[in-house]
C-alpha cells in the first residue's frame, strides 16, 4: 500500500539531476551535435535525453548510481521527505556500484530513437564494443530490430558522425549469433536469463566493462516475480561480465504505484499531449445505467462505428482494444465479442474471427502484431492482457476498453492503458486527434484521480497527525488468526413452490434506449456528451416459457425414487400454462415482446431448483495477541482538487496553513477564498476542533455533516480524530457473496475519546436502512464481538478503558449527540444498529 504522503510528491521532483558542467577534454557532446538533430528530427525532448544520458555516463563526474543519488539527496529536500535518511534512498536502488539510470519518456514519443543515439554514440565514441538491448516480448524485440536496422543503414545519418568514430554503422543481430565488436544485440530478456550456456553470454563474458547495456520497458524488470528480477540481478551483477554502463528506458517508470528513484529523464505524458505527439485521451465519466448484459458490447460497439465513420474520409480503419487481466479472461472476452458482432453487427463467424485479434503470451495472434497497421489488415478490434501490451506500435488504436477494473487501478496500468492508444497515424493533418477510454463509469473517479497523478497536474493537500499534539490517546486491538469452518447443508425435501401469483414481477424494460455519455478530456475538466441508441434482443412470450421449461426439465431427476417428482415441474407447469404467466406478465407492463433482463427475470422466478446438498464454509477469528497503538501513528491522507469540488471537504483553523508543505500553500490559498468553489469548513476558535489533525477530510456529505456536529458538541468529549481507509485501525470481518465465504478488514471512520470511553463510529448513508448490504450486517456483527473482546481483556487487565461501536446513518445523528451530551451514549444504539442487527 502506497504511503499517501508519497503520493503528493511530483514524479519531476523526484528525477536526479545530472550536472551540464563537464570538462570537453573528458567529453566534447557538440561533436554529436550534428547527428543527433537529424536522429531526433526536431524532437528536442529525445536529443535532450540522449544527451543527459551522455553525460552522465561519459561526463566522469559520477563514479556510479550511489554517487549521483548521493548528490542529488545533498541538494534536493524533496528526496529526504520521499525516502528519510539517505540509507532509506540506497534500498530503493537497483545497480547502486554501476553506471546505471532509468530514462521517463511517454509511450508514443519514439523510445527506440533515444536508445539508439545512446548505443551508436558509445559504439563511436569507442566507449562501448558491444551493445546488448534487452526487451520484454519477442513483439518488442522484432520491432526495434527492425527500427534499428533501418537507421543503421541511413547513410546521412552516418555521415554525420565524427569522421574518427570506431564504428560508423553498427550490425544489429539477435542471440542466435554471437554478440562481436561493433555490434548491437537485440533480445528478449526471459532467453538471456533462460538460456545459461547461451552464445551471446559466452561472447559477453569479462567484457562488460566495454558493453552498454539497455533495457527496454525497464517496468516490467521492477514488476516481474521476485525470481525473474532475482535472475535479471544476477545475470546484471554477475562479476563474469563486469557490466559498467546499465541504463533503462520506459514509459511507465513505476514499481506498481511508486515511481523509479533513478530516474535522471522525464519526457511526461502531459508534456507530450500538450506538445501534440501523442493523441489526447477520454474517458467516460457519466452514463445511465443499464440492466441488459449486452448494452456494454453495443455501447462499445456504437462507439467504435461512430470512429469509423468520422476516419472513413483519411482511409483509416480504426482498432479498438480490449484490455483483460487474465489470458483466461481474454480468451473468455474475444469469445463474448465475436458473438455478439455475428448477434448484432450482422458479420458472418469468418469476418468475426477476421476481425478479431486475441494477444496474450500463447497465442497465434502475436504472431500477427506487426501486420495489424498494414492497410491489408482486416482487424479491428484485439482483445489482450494488460501486461503485454507494450511493443506494438500501431498508430490506428482509437478507442481502448479496460474490461475490469483491475485492468486499471494502478498508475502503471493506467499508463499502460492510455500508452496503447496514444501514437498518431502517419501524415495526419489537421486537429489532433483522441483515443477514447470507454471504461466504467463507476471507476471514473479513481480513473480521474490516477490520471491526473500521471499528468502531474493535480493540486492537493495532506492531513497529517501533529505529533507533539495534547489531544493525542491510546487505542487497543487485536491480531487474529484465521479459522475456515465447514458445515454441511442439508438436502432438500419436497418440491419448490414457485409462480403462486401466476405472473411475475419485473422492472419496466424497453426495446431500444437513448444513452447519453459524458466522456472528460485528460488533464483538463472539459467534457462533452456522446449520443447513441442501444437496441436490445427481443423474446416472444412463447421462447421465454421453451426456456423456462427447458429450465424445469433440468431440475427433475428421472431416477428420483418418488415416481411423482420425476415430472412433477413440467406436471404443473406445461409449455401453454408457462406462455401465459409470461404473457400475463407482459400486458400488465403493456408490453408484447421481452428483453434479456425480463427474460433473466422470469427464469430467476423458478428459483433454486437444485436440490442436492452442499458445504457452506464460513470464517472464524481467533485472538493472537492483543496489540495498543496511538493515534500518533495515524497515517497521512491526501485530498485532491477534482475531489474536493465535487463530494469530498475539509475542516481547518487559523493554525492549518502553518503546518502544509510549501508545496501545498498556494493550493490552500486557493481553496479558502471566500467565494472559491471548493468544499471547506473554518472553525474559528481552534481549541473547538479537539483533534491533533492539522486539517480533517470528510470523504461524503453524511460525513460532514457528522464531523460538523462533533465540533457543535465540543464540550461533551475529551477529544477525535477521523480515521483512514487501510492500515490503520483495522477490524476483520467475514461474510457469504453467493455461495462464497469472503474475509475482509475495514477502519472505523471514527474514533471519540470521553474520559476512560472509546466511541468508534462507522457513518453510512441512510438507504442503509431501507436494504441493508449483506456485508455490513457482518461489518458490525463482527466489529461489536471484537469490542467485547477488547473490553474483556481490558477488564482482566484492571484498566478502565471500554469501547463503544456504533453504525451511524444522518436520521440518527442527532439522537447520537443528545446522549451524549446526558451522559447516556455508552448504551446508545442507532436506527442503523438496530436494523442491521435483524435476521
Amino acid at each position: 500500500m502506497v504511503n499517501p504522503d508519497k503520493q503528493s510528491f511530483k514524479n519531476e521532483d523526484l528525477v536526479l539531476k545530472v550536472s551540464a558542467s563537464v570538462d570537453r577534454a573528458i567529453w566534447d557532446e557538440t561533436l554529436y551535435e550534428a547527428f543527433l538533430e537529424e536522429l531526433c528530427a526536431g524532437r528536442e525532448y529525445q536529443k535532450e535525453a540522449i544527451q543527459t544520458t551522455l553525460r552522465y555516463l561519459l561526463g566522469g563526474e559520477y563514479k556510479n548510481l550511489r554517487d549521483l543519488a548521493q548528490k542529488n539527496y545533498d541538494e534536493n529536500p524533496n528526496l529526504e521527505n520521499r525516502y528519510g535518511a539517505f540509507t532509506g534512498m540506497q534500498k530503493h536502488l537497483q545497480l547502486p556500484d554501476q553506471l546505471s539510470a532509468s530514462l521517463d519518456l511517454a509511450t508514443g514519443t519514439g523510445k527506440s530513437y533515444v536508445l539508439y543515439g545512446i548505443a551508436a554514440i558509445l559504439l563511436a565514441k569507442g566507449v562501448a564494443d558491444r551493445v546488448l538491448v534487452l526487451c520484454p516480448s519477442t513483439t518488442i524485440e522484432t520491432g526495434l530490430i527492425l527500427k534499428f536496422r533501418e537507421l543503421a543503414s541511413r547513410a546521412d545519418l552516418r555521415d554525420l558522425l565524427p569522421q574518427d568514430s570506431v564504428v560508423m554503422a553498427p550490425s544489429i543481430i539477435n542471440a542466435s549469433e554471437t554478440i562481436t565488436k561493433g555490434s548491437i544485440c537485440v533480445e528478449n530478456y526471459h532467453a538471456i536469463l533462460q538460456h545459461v550456456g547461451s552464445s551471446i553470454r559466452t561472447s559477453l563474458e569479462g567484457n562488460g566493462e566495454r558493453t552498454l547495456v539497455l533495457n527496454d520497458e525497464v517496468h516490467h524488470i521492477a514488476n516481474e516475480s521476485s525470481s525473474h528480477v532475482k535472475k535479471w540481478k544476477e545475470f546484471l551483477l554477475d562479476p563474469k561480465y563486469g557490466f559498467k554502463y546499465v541504463i533503462g528506458v520506459s514509459g511507465t517508470c513505476y514499481t506498481e504505484d511508486e515511481y523509479f528513484p533513478d530516474v535522471i529523464f522525464r519526457y511526461s505524458l502531459k508534456k507530450a499531449i500538450e506538445e501534440k505527439y501523442v493523441k489526447k485521451v477520454d474517458y467516460a465519466v457519466e452514463m445511465p445505467r443499464t440492466s441488459d448484459p449486452d448494452d456494454k458490447w453495443q455501447l462499445i460497439y456504437n462507439k467504435h462505428k461512430d470512429i469509423s465513420n468520422k476516419l472513413k474520409r483519411r482511409n483509416i480503419r480504426p482498432l479498438t482494444i480490449i484490455i483483460t487481466p487474465k489470458i483466461e479472461r481474454c480468451e473468455d472476452v474475444a469469445e463474448e465479442l465475436k458473438d455478439f458482432l455475428i448477434n448484432h453487427g450482422g458479420v458472418s463467424r469468418d469476418i468475426a474471427e477476421e476481425q478479431v485479434l486475441i494477444v496474450h503470451s500463447n497465442s497465434k495472434g502475436t504472431e500477427k502484431l506487426p501486420y495489424v497497421d498494414t492497410p491489408e489488415s482486416k482487424v479491428e478490434w484485439i482483445v489482450s492482457v494488460s501486461m503485454l501490451n507494450e511493443g506494438w506500435d500501431v498508430k490506428r488504436v482509437f478507442q481502448i476498453i479496460p474490461h475490469e477494473e483491475r485492468a486499471f487501478n494502478s498508475r502503471l496500468l493506467v499508463s499502460q492503458v492510455l500508452g496503447r492508444g496514444l501514437r498518431i497515424p502517419e501524415n495526419w493533418k489537421g486537429d489532433q486527434p483522441e483515443v477514447t477510454v470507454f471504461n466504467h463509469v463507476a471507476w471514473a473517479s479513481k480513473i480521474r484521480h490516477l490520471v491526473n497523478e500521471i499528468l502531474e497536474i493535480e493540486k492537493k493537500l495532506t492531513s497529517r497527525i501533529a505529533p507533539a499534539s495534547l489531544l493525542h490517546f491510546d487505542l487497543h486491538n487485536i491480531d487474529y488468526s484465521l479459522e475456515i469452518i465447514a458445515r454441511q447443508i442439508r438436502e432438500k425435501v419436497g418440491p419448490y413452490e414457485m409462480l403462486k401469483k401466476g405472473c411475475i414481477d419485473f422492472a419496466d424494460d424497453f426495446q431500444d434506449e437513448d444513452i447519453e455519455v459524458t466522456f472528460e478530456q485528460a488533464g483538463t475538466h472539459i467534457q462533452h456528451q456522446w449520443k447513441t441508441r442501444v437496441v436490445r434482443k427481443t423474446y416472444s412470450a412463447l421462447e421465454v416459457a421453451e426456456e423456462m421449461y427447458r429450465r424445469l426439465e433440468e431440475a427433475q431427476d428421472p431416477d428420483d425414487p418418488d415416481i411423482k417428482m420425476r415430472t412433477h415441474y413440467t406436471d404443473k407447469f406445461p409449455i401453454d400454462k408457462l406462455e401465459g404467466i409470461v404473457r400475463a406478465s407482459l400486458d400488465k407492463k403493456k408490453m408484447k415482446v421481452a428483453t434479456d433482463s425480463i427474460k433473466q427475470k422470469c427464469l430467476q422466478s423458478l428459483g433454486n431448483l437444485n436440490r442436492k446438498s452442499s458445504v457452506a464454509a464460513s470464517y472464524a477469528f481467533k485472538a493472537k495477541s492483543y496489540t495498543q497503538i496511538s493515534t500518533k501513528d495515524l497515517p497521512a491522507e491526501t485530498v485532491s482538487a477534482v475531489e474536493m469540488r465535487t463530494f469530498k471537504s475539509i475542516f481547518y483553523t487559523d493554525k492549518t496553513k502553518e503546518s502544509l508543505k510549501d508545496e501545498q500553500i498556494e493550493f490552500f490559498e486557493e481553496i479558502i477564498e471566500e467565494d472559491s468553489a471548493f468544499r471547506k469548513k473554518y472553525i474559528p476558535n481552534r481549541n473547538d476542533f479537539k483533534t491533533p489533525h492539522n486539517l480533517v477530510i470528510a470523504d461524503s456529505e453524511n460525513e460532514r455533516a457528522f464531523i460538523k456536529m462533533l465540533i457543535e458538541n465540543c464540550k461533551f468529549y475529551d477529544a477525535w480524530i477521523k480515521s483512514v481507509p487501510t492500515r490503520f485501525y483495522e477490524i476483520d470481518y467475514s461474510w457469504r457473496k453467493a455461495e462464497h465465504p469472503k474475509h475482509g478488514k475495514f477502519n472505523p471512520d471514527f474514533f471519540i475519546k470521553k474520559g476512560d470511553l472509546i466511541l468508534v463510529i462507522e457513518v453510512k448513508g441512510d438507504e442503509e436502512l431501507k436494504d441493508p448490504l449483506e456485508e455490513n450486517k457482518k461489518k458490525n456483527e463482527d466489529a461489536i464481538k471484537h469490542f467485547d473482546r477488547v473490553n474483556e481483556y481490558l477488564v482482566n487487565e484492571k484498566k478502565t478503558t471500554k469501547y463503544k461501536f456504533s453504525f451511524l446513518s444522518p436520521v440518527s445523528f442527532n439522537k447520537f449527540f443528545q446522549s451524549l451530551k446526558q451522559g447516556s451514549v455508552a448504551g446508545f444504539q442507532s436506527e442503523l444498529d438496530i436494523r442491521l442487527k435483524e435476521k
